[in-house]
């Protein structure tokens, strides 16, 4: 059974009820980021009940030592840990010296969460009973300014409802934070300093190994009833905290509030000499500001971004909240201003997989953002890997591979491989396919070819030499195999000839000889710099070309479809309709001998080179192997449901494409694959976006044209969409009726809907 505890809304993300069981849960999903720090959504006032405390920054990792019982020759050395840097958001509350503690309370009435989607807040109110029998009416508002991305701002307001009281704030910075998933409670930080000016509170601290230098900052203002109070407070330091307190007298009805602006600066941005001053800055700029007016910068900063990004759902209210959320989440996660951050499938809720960069960028979460934003910012994720690509060389290297050729990490913080599981190391080798993919699919939607000779071309070199040294040649088939590798499908390991990894190998190095080709033609100084560089001559080039030529796909004559690999009917292939439920997920139930060997699959494998490669296929082909696999795929993966979500729709099976769709776009909300304590699947919801845009909208590129074959599921009244597509924003509004199209700009556009031509004009509705 799914949690069903998250109310239906528009717009926000509502929690009705105190439950300690449900805690670390909302603590993920009520998670707040500004793309470039995040926190999840964890009580500002002590909590001594079950919770998973974590504040993270963009970009600040630990290397920590991997440990292995057998180490191999190209391991990786470390596991890039995202850190759970120190904490700012703390206020300890103390009533008549009674500690404010929901674990502890007599009682606890009226708790309602929101994570306000549309002016970007969190805030939690509540009536409490403490302890000693006074009883309080609570609201703490919460945001992490994208105005001013280094700041973070906290509402605490109190209500005395039965007495008269004192009421003690403690507002205090934390540099002692250990990783939930730290080894041995290890201690990835050291504080440097603890320092204070007048009520400005910093507290200095480095991480060990990397030595990011990072100033945690805070100050604090008391009001009462809306007013602010001159108040003489104290201050307590220890070696890695700072406390100031204020204590207050209120009478019964007043309201007491402190209001907390916080956050961090690092030597990323500015100078280690300057992190104090830098900081004082920051909050001079809070303060002058006050409260209200940044939470009212903040909303407007919110409706621009939501002005371009939205997708409107009537109709159908979980459908609705759930695009939100994932569109929300995406934005919190990355605004593509900095080309040295990137999405971490975790991104700013949790710990889980280091934080790092996958693939999940360049196959998922490119479009989202070419489409919703300038193309600069997809631009710049590809930049991103470009920036990397020494290291891939020195990755490949590492596994004896020569001559420049390049292994892309499956993990990432700095471009090393930092992945600490051999299989996945080792063999999960088509992630490198996703890197010229998203190039590929860059130049196609942008039309910006102007990447592949100034950045791009070196990259899609390095990869097509590491295929063409991947490869086996079999004399027993005549063709070139793929042996010892994991696909998508990571409940199959060590297998041979993946028919996905082969057919992006294949594909590759197919796009790079085309690239070279217009590079030499169209940009000639670029192409006599690159050959220079990687010193590319034409007997590679034939090498290439064979290896390309005579790839080997296994494939069932028998069922008319490609095999996920070379073996796959040795399986017994059993539907999961026909698994009990008691066995699902079968990640949490079963060992991993069992799923190494049972037929089920994780995620899209074949059907995702079905997905990235559709013009290589025909519908009726699509259709067969969709039916071969789907029904053994259990979507343990939160890349999952969106790919089989888009195939469906263009398969027609528009209700079969809405559940995959309530199924990623509902992924984390309601909990199906019970785990979203650990936080939320944040690549995955870019895939939630594409479900809309490419699945039921039929969003395609074709002929440098874009080309759409809209549908709409039956529970919903219409649904709308923008896109920004090569400079002109082009929305879409489907009904069951019409779909009208509205161009923003100075120039018609020729586009194709439903196999025809249409040309929209702008800012006329054009309708079909």
């Amino acid at each position: 059974m799914n949690q069903d505890y998250i109310q239906p809304n528009e717009w926000s993300i509502l929690e009705e009820g105190f439950d300690v069981e449900r805690v670390k849960s909302s603590e993920s999903l009520f998670s707040i980021g500004n793309g470039v720090m995040g926190q999840r959504a964890n009580f500002e006032e002590h909590y001594s009940g079950p919770s998973f405390q974590g504040s993270y920054i963009g970009g600040v990792y630990y290397p920590d030592k991997t440990k292995v019982g057998w180490w191999k020759n190209g391991y990786p050395e470390y596991f890039a840990k995202v850190l759970n840097a120190p904490n700012w958001i703390g206020i300890n509350v103390f009533v008549n010296d009674e500690a404010l503690d929901l674990f502890t309370c007599k009682k606890v009435e009226d708790f309602t969460r929101e994570l306000n989607m549309k002016a970007g807040f969190h805030r939690r109110s509540f009536v409490a009973t403490l302890p000693n029998d006074v009883e309080i009416s609570v609201t703490a508002t919460r945001f992490l300014s994208i105005v001013e991305d280094e700041l973070g701002a906290i509402d605490f307001e109190i209500e005395v409802l039965n007495s008269d009281v004192e009421v003690r704030f403690e507002p205090y910075l934390d540099g002692g934070i250990t990783n939930t998933d730290a080894n041995w409670e290890e201690r990835f930080w050291k504080t440097l300093e603890v320092k204070s000016e007048g009520n400005k509170g910093f507290v200095l601290s480095k991480t060990l190994k990397t030595e990011f230098h990072v100033n945690t900052f805070m100050q604090s203002e008391v009001l009462l009833n809306g007013e602010k109070q001159d108040v003489e407070f104290t201050e307590t330091k220890t070696e890695d905290k700072l406390t100031f307190s204020y204590s207050v007298k209120a009478e019964k009805g007043q309201k007491l509030s402190l209001r907390k602006y916080a956050g961090y600066v690092t030597d990323m941005n500015h100078k280690r000499s300057d992190l104090v001053t830098a900081a004082s800055k920051v909050l001079d700029y809070a303060t002058n500001s006050g409260f209200s007016k940044l939470l009212q910068e903040q909303k407007e900063a919110w409706a621009k971004i939501w002005e371009m990004a939205d997708i409107t759902i009537e109709g159908d209210v979980k459908a609705q909240q759930g695009i939100r959320f994932n569109i929300f989440q995406l934005n919190q996660t990355y605004l593509g201003k900095d080309e040295r951050l990137n999405i971490g499938p975790k991104g700013f809720t949790g710990e889980k997989y280091g934080g790092s960069t996958y693939w999940d960028t360049e196959a998922y979460c490119i479009p989202f953002y070419m489409a919703t934003k300038d193309h600069q910012v997809a631009r710049n994720l590809l930049t991103y890997r470009y920036n990397h690509l020494d290291k891939a060389i020195e990755n490949a290297e590492k596994l004896g591979f020569i001559n420049g050729a390049a292994l892309y990490p499956m993990v990432t913080m700095n471009g090393e491989e930092s992945h600490n599981e051999w299989e996945i190391t080792f063999e999960e080798i088509h992630r490198n396919g996703a890197m010229v993919y998203a190039i590929y699919n860059y130049v196609r939607y942008t039309g910006d070819f102007t990447y592949i000779p100034e950045k791009g071309l070196e990259v899609m070199i390095a990869i097509a030499r590491f295929w063409q040294q991947r490869v086996n040649f079999s004399k027993n088939k005549n063709k070139y195999v793929m042996l010892g590798v994991t696909g998508p499908n990571e409940y199959e390991n060590n297998v041979h000839n993946n028919w996905y990894t082969n057919y992006i190998a294949k594909w590759c190095i197919e796009y790079c000889l085309e690239s070279i080709d217009k590079v030499k033609d169209a940009y000639p100084e670029d192409y006599e710099r690159v050959m220079g560089k990687t010193k590319l001559n034409e007997g590679e080039l034939a090498k290439w070309k064979e290896v390309a030529d005579n790839m080997y796909f296994p494939y069932s004559e028998e069922n008319g479809v490609f095999l996920q690999q070379d073996g796959f009917l040795d399986k017994e292939i059993l539907p999961i309709a026909e698994l009990d439920k008691t066995q699902r997920p079968i990640n949490q139930k079963w060992s991993w001998d069992r799923i190494l060997r049972s037929c089920y699959i994780k995620q899209a494998d074949v059907l995702q080179g079905f997905y990235f490669f559709e013009d290589h296929f025909s519908k009726n082909e699509l259709e067969k192997h969709f039916d071969y696999y789907e029904p053994i795929t259990v979507h343990e993966s939160s890349l999952s449901p969106c790919v089989h979500s888009i195939q469906a729709a263009l398969l027609g099976r528009t209700k079969q494409a809405y559940e995959f769709y309530l199924r990623t776009s509902r992924l984390d909300l309601d909990d199906y694959n019970k785990e979203v304590e650990q936080g939320c699947h944040i690549t995955s919801m870019a895939g939630t976006w594409m479900s809309i845009v490419e699945g039921f909208g039929g969003m395609r590129v074709k002929n440098d044209k874009l080309s759409f074959n809209p549908t709409i599921p039956e529970d919903w009244e219409s649904y709308s969409f923008k896109v920004n597509f090569r400079d002109q924003v082009l929305k879409v509004k489907v009904s069951a009726e019409k779909t009208v199209f509205q161009l923003e700009g100075e120039n018609a556009i020729e586009i194709n809907v439903n196999g025809k031509s249409v040309e929209v004009n702008p800012n006329q509705e054009f309708a079909v």
